[in-house]
């Protein structure tokens, strides 16, 4: 059994029934009362958010995850279809448990959360960076690199990422996956 003192972010945790990620915590303590740990939480298997308060010391459930690589081959009617690299075992996942479909291409390698007790898979998390070619983008002006303008761009996957004036069509750039964002263009 795990207590409070155990909490971290990125802890799995079983409350009623349901899987939650930890996002955020933190813990108040007043003068004259006992300790308290709180915790923003994120539905696992649900979309819910939600914030739970525990008195210190207090036991909590965690569930015990494993990562596993795998390789993304396609996307279809049933959902998204992943490979383990080791056992060349395919498991298919609806696009709600794919923390950043937009940017997933065809041999790329994910990470899959698998529960230990059901060995079902929770989740599938891309690389925190990753580099993509760009398709499409207006040609910036000459001169025009000083200010920290944005313009769209589309990535081989179809997706619209915003980066500097400076990117042209054909360049590779590395992007974040969780936000989105551009980070830097990468040379060839």
């Amino acid at each position: 059994m795990a207590n409070t003192s155990d909490m971290r972010s990125g802890l799995i945790l079983k409350i009623d029934g349901s899987l939650y990620t930890v996002i955020e915590f933190g813990q108040n303590k007043t003068a004259r009362a006992a300790a308290k740990v709180w915790a923003k939480l994120k539905g696992v298997d649900n979309n819910r958010t939600i914030e739970q308060t525990w008195n210190s010391g207090e036991t909590i459930f965690p569930v015990r995850v494993e990562k596993k690589p795998y390789q993304f081959l396609y996307k279809d009617d049933s959902g998204y279809t992943f490979m383990d690299t080791e056992t060349y075992e395919q498991i298919s996942v609806q696009e709600s448990m794919v923390d950043a479909p937009r940017f997933l291409k065809d041999g790329q390698e994910v990470s899959v959360l698998i529960n230990t007790e059901t060995d079902l898979p929770m989740g599938v998390e891309l690389p925190d960076k990753i580099t993509m070619r760009v398709t499409y983008s207006e040609p910036g002006v000459k001169g025009d690199t000083a200010t920290r303008t944005l313009k769209p761009a589309t990535i081989e996957t179809g997706a619209t990422v915003n980066v500097p004036l400076f990117v042209n069509e054909g360049e590779l750039i590395r992007i974040h996956t969780k936000t989105g964002e551009y980070v830097e263009r990468v040379k060839e």
